[in-house]
């Protein structure tokens, strides 16, 4: 009788033991844990659209190598315990943020568990992922105004590195010249909402949302600072040694992922927003054809540069020492991965700045050649409009065309993601002048 329990005993702990642990050849369940941020939607070729179309999963299928793999999605809402769960060994591919990219690895030498940059994500080479935004009935706009206020933004983010440089630039102690609220992005918009908070500093896709749900209005353009922003992919060094066919298998599902959106942009966006209650409008402002986004898994010499450029700003806050970002950064997965054509996406450039339609019902958006001729159509077509967008005329970031500062200048109708960059265009251009949204819209009928 006691036999028979020990056999039973150990029927049920052998599929545990298999589970983790295969052996070549040896038939036995590999689990592969993904940490992904589905409403940071810069991440979404590595998690959000990646885990919707299921090509990780297939190209894990493929590798017949006599494994079962199974993967183990873990949303989370910042890239923070992405990393503390990676250096803990409990994930093994994750993506975040540029600026949580070097506290991963910095948090990964400090704990003898070192990670690596593998690939990237989501990229705008001006810096336009990250917005300061204020109050949609606030005085304040521009960032001079800021001093001795509260500003909401989570310390270690990118959005926080946006804050720091810009109130730098604008001659504002980042510590002392405003009193700094270190909270999550929601905590964030609810303090903005609440009055408790003058300003919010987030990355995407908080600025677009709050500004798109007329809670908010943008003050700053990241983009005014022209330094690269942009998320990437990291996974753990013990894991790409053992299993490099598996993390090859990743960067191999991430680039389908990436040709899916930049192919169907709108159905890449109707699926985020339904996987994440974003409003596919919002979506799209950062994911679209000619979205601040542009989705790329090569690991660009820019990006690479501005990632050290960062490590100054995380080593003022006392949230890291030095890192040595050539070490951390590794390209020899996605290489691999991507074969003949990595080169080519190394060299691709983002897709020119454009204003775009969306009308109701359509499965594709409308391009015009200036936010002239896009104000035409809207003007004509008003009841027929899902969302309609335009490029910044300095930094060119996409905005929506209604929460946008519009200038008129002669003929031309010239649209803002913040009111200083209009201020400075009216300055520097005489007869310039800025308009409501509305008179653009008659001027352009």
């Amino acid at each position: 009788m006691k036999k028979k329990h020990v056999v039973a005993a150990l029927l049920l702990l052998a599929p545990l033991t298999a589970c983790g642990s295969a052996q070549a050849g040896d038939g036995s369940t590999v689990t592969v844990t993904v940490g992904y941020q589905s409403r940071t939607i810069n991440t979404v070729t590595a998690g959000t659209l990646l885990r919707s179309l299921g090509y990780f999963e297939k190209q894990l299928n493929s590798l017949h190598d006599g494994h079962t793999y199974k993967v183990d999605w873990q949303d989370y809402a910042t890239g923070a315990p992405i990393t503390a769960q990676m250096t803990a060994g409990k994930i093994d591919i994750g993506s975040m943020g540029d600026f949580p990219l070097l506290i991963n690895a910095a948090r990964g030498k400090q704990l003898g568990k070192p990670t690596h940059l593998v690939s990237v994500t989501g990229y705008n080479l001006r810096g336009g992922l990250n917005t300061i935004v204020t109050a949609p009935d606030s005085k304040l706009d521009s960032l001079a105004d800021l001093r001795g206020k509260k500003v909401s933004t989570s310390v270690g983010s990118a959005a926080d590195g946006t804050l720091v440089r810009a109130l730098q630039r604008a001659g504002i102690d980042p510590a002392k010249g405003i009193e700094k609220l270190n909270q999550q992005p929601a905590v964030g918009a609810s303090a903005l909402s609440a009055g408790s908070a003058d300003a919010l500093s987030q990355f995407v896709a908080w600025p677009g949302l709050l500004t798109y749900q007329g809670k908010a209005k943008a003050l700053y353009d990241g983009a005014e600072l022209n330094l690269p922003t942009f998320h990437g992919v990291t996974a753990r060094e013990d894991f790409a040694e053992k299993r490099p066919a598996v993390l090859e298998a990743f960067l191999k599902a991430q680039a389908q992922a990436t040709d899916y959106l930049d192919a169907h942009p709108v159905a890449a966006a109707e699926s985020v927003a339904k996987a994440t209650g974003l409003p596919a409008e919002v979506v799209y402002l950062y994911n679209g054809a000619h979205g601040i986004a542009t989705f790329d898994p090569s690991l660009k010499p820019q990006l690479v540069s501005a990632l050290k450029q960062d490590v100054s700003v995380l080593k003022a806050a006392e949230l890291t020492g030095d890192i040595d970002v050539d070490s951390f950064v590794d390209d020899q997965y996605v290489k691999k991965a991507l074969g003949s054509g990595y080169a080519e996406r190394l060299a691709a450039a983002p897709p020119a700045s454009a204003s775009e339609v969306w009308p109701k019902g359509a499965s594709r958006t409308q391009t015009f050649k200036t936010p002239t001729e896009l104000l035409t159509y809207v003007s004509a077509h008003q009841d027929g409009i899902r969302a309609a967008y335009v490029p910044d005329a300095t930094t060119g970031t996409l905005w929506f065309a209604d929460r946008a500062v519009w200038v008129a200048d002669g003929d031309r109708l010239l649209p803002f993601v913040a009111p200083q960059t209009a201020r400075a265009y009216v300055s520097a251009h005489g007869g310039a002048r800025i308009v409501t949204y509305a008179d653009a819209l008659e001027r352009a009928s």
